[in-house]
């Protein structure tokens, strides 16, 4: 498989326009695409693609950011990232599309295995916590309002301090 360049620019990444670059967004599922062919990855997207050895980000000096420079640079920029990419990365893993659920009031929306974006609906809604929060009744009201109003099932990922992550799920039944 090919290794894709992407370049750092103010907070994004955005790849070079090539065959590979459209393999991770048409087979991948990865990013969305732009008007000029290039893919423009979110940063949760371009951490694990170059954690798997994907994808090479660039600086604005053409240097290659490491995965450790890439992911301090990208904590800075995204709220409670070393919470969200533990979550990001184990459903990677484990075979199943990810993407932002900002429109839901959501972290994530999570796609079945198989499944791209556009062809069905997500099956369910994420909120990565951290183990030692606290999460109010009325949060959780919240979080499954949201869940149910958008037809998702509701996962809480609990991510604990070694970064390994448990999931929670909560759905409504009818008797």
């Amino acid at each position: 498989m090919d290794v894709v360049t992407a370049l750092w620019v103010k907070g994004a990444v955005l790849t070079e326009n090539s065959p590979a670059a459209r393999d991770l967004f048409d087979k991948g599922c990865f990013g969305f695409m732009l008007g000029d062919g290039r893919l423009q990855l979110s940063l949760l997207e371009a951490c694990y693609l170059v954690e798997k050895k994907r994808l090479v980000v660039l600086d604005g000096r053409s240097k290659e950011l490491s995965f450790d420079r890439l992911c301090q640079r990208a904590a800075k920029v995204e709220h409670d990232f070393w919470v969200r990419y533990p979550v990001f990365k184990d459903f990677r893993n484990r075979g199943y599309v990810i993407k932002t659920a900002l429109k839901f009031g959501a972290d994530f929306r999570i796609y079945d295995r198989g499944v791209k974006p556009g062809e069905e609906h997500a099956k369910w809604v994420v909120f990565p916590v951290r183990e030692s929060a606290k999460l109010t009744w009325q949060d959780f009201a919240a979080k499954n309002r949201v869940a149910h109003s958008t037809k998702k099932r509701l996962l809480i990922a609990v991510v604990d301090d070694e970064g390994d992550v448990s999931y929670w799920e909560s759905r409504w039944l009818r008797p």
